[in-house]
């Protein structure tokens, strides 16, 4: 076990829930670590349901492309803690990564805080220890008391999407659950409203205008959309004429958007038009339709099928990976199998249901190591309830072998945590996983 993998399994017994939100607890080991929160370089903060990532990967792409650095902040991890924590550009190591969690964890003195909050309290350490001209900051969940929240000044803030998930920690309506995302909001700075329900926009309107915090909201104060095979941005400023972004999917035209109206607040003008049109050309963001290649997986497949991977997990999710599915099929016809796990936090059946009538044939497994995933042969209940065929499998290779006999060349889905996504990504390139997973990776 790596020495870091050690730390990370003793901060687990620091507090009998893992998630718990409150703000007290960061506050006080903030405070005796010296305050690194108020020593960062200009921060955007991203909050949102759905497209956090996605809209954070544009950002530091554009930025990277114009030759500035950016720290990165993002959860959960895939395959190892290190991808949450990017020091101007470059994944923390394994050495320094020790060295700050063994710092934290000193200074808490076995008090009670989550891993989540410690976990954020070290990468403050770290981006305040080295030079950076941006941070990105995406928050874990919620917003208004989330650990990343202690920043009171941000650059810029962005709420990229409003949906129904994490509904017991955050509300049981789309306005509720708002209204928390709203919390990263700050007088005077302004945030990037993107594409979202009514009762959404106007519940952050409503927050917004008590804190005195500017939006620039899509579809009123900017616009983003793909035209002749193009993508547009217009705003008060002008009009942008872009290539269309690397990530895919239809949805990744309003994350691009949401990006694109994040530099253009920034007013940077070292990012100019050249620089935001090879940053959405660049950008990378692993498990969101993402299609694997030459790895361990994918070669049990056919020559001519696909394998696809994303780590949608809620309603929102299922439709758009409905969405980019069946223009996939329209491009290109294959059978479509659907390789299925599932936590049982999430509503299976909301996810599903938009998936059910596009796949000749799905395969659910059981989550490895994950204490609440939902057993395979509950999936498959779901599945055969939905109108689906369904059929069982012990592990990702076992299903992927199962695909493969199902069709001469398919294209296959596996889809419905990040939490499998990074079992699927372990096995396809041959990596070994942080000894610490499940819900502690949130």
């Amino acid at each position: 076990m790596a020495v870091s993998d050690a730390i990370l399994t003793r901060l687990l017994s620091l507090h009998p829930k893992i998630i718990d939100l409150s703000l007290d607890r960061i506050e006080r080991i903030l405070a005796r670590l010296g305050h690194p929160e108020r020593h960062l370089p200009p921060v955007i903060h991203v909050a949102g349901t759905n497209g956090k990532g996605s809209t954070v990967a544009f950002c530091r792409a554009m930025i990277e492309a114009a030759g500035l650095t950016a720290h990165v902040y993002t959860s959960p991890h895939l395959v190892r803690f290190h991808e949450r924590i990017r020091v101007a550009g470059e994944l923390i190591g394994e050495e320094a990564l020790s060295h700050l969690l063994e710092e934290c964890e000193a200074a808490n003195g076995g008090e009670p805080i989550t891993f989540f909050e410690i976990t954020t309290a070290a990468a403050f350490l770290a981006f305040a220890r080295s030079k950076a001209d941006y941070l990105l900051l995406e928050v874990g969940l919620g917003g208004r008391l989330d650990a990343t929240n202690m920043v009171a000044r941000p650059a810029v803030t962005c709420i990229t999407s409003i949906g129904l998930d994490h509904q017991q920690y955050l509300g049981e309506t789309i306005a509720l659950i708002a209204r928390e995302k709203a919390g990263i909001l700050k007088r005077g700075v302004t945030s990037i409203v993107g594409r979202m329900p009514e009762e959404a926009r106007n519940a952050i309107e409503d927050v917004a205008g008590d804190v005195k915090a500017p939006l620039q909201i899509s579809g009123q104060d900017w616009d983003c959309y793909a035209q002749h095979g193009r993508l547009v941005f217009q705003d008060q400023d002008g009009l942008l004429d872009l290539p269309l972004p690397a990530l895919r999917g239809q949805h990744q035209i309003d994350n691009a958007g949401n990006a694109i109206a994040i530099m253009r607040a920034l007013a940077d003008e070292r990012i100019g038009e050249a620089q935001i049109a090879a940053g959405l050309r660049a950008a990378t963001w692993p498990a969101r339709l993402q299609l694997l290649r030459n790895g361990g997986l994918s070669r049990l497949l056919p020559q001519e099928a696909e394998l696809w991977l994303d780590g949608g997990h809620n309603a929102d999710a299922g439709i758009i990976i409905a969405d980019a599915l069946r223009r996939m099929n329209e491009k290109a016809a294959k059978p479509l199998i659907i390789i299925w796990g599932m936590l049982n936090t999430k509503d299976a059946t909301q996810f599903f249901r938009p998936l059910a009538q596009l796949a000749g044939h799905v395969i659910t497994l059981t989550i490895p190591n994950e204490t609440n995933a939902i057993p395979a042969e509950a999936l498959a209940d779901t599945v055969r309830a939905l109108g689906t065929p369904a059929s069982t499998a012990t592990g990702v290779e076992n299903a992927v072998r199962q695909a493969a006999d199902l069709a001469p060349a398919p294209r296959v889905l596996i889809c419905g945590s990040l939490y499998l996504a990074g079992h699927v990504l372990a096995a396809e390139e041959n990596q070994e996983m942080s000894a610490v997973s499940g819900v502690a990776r949130r």
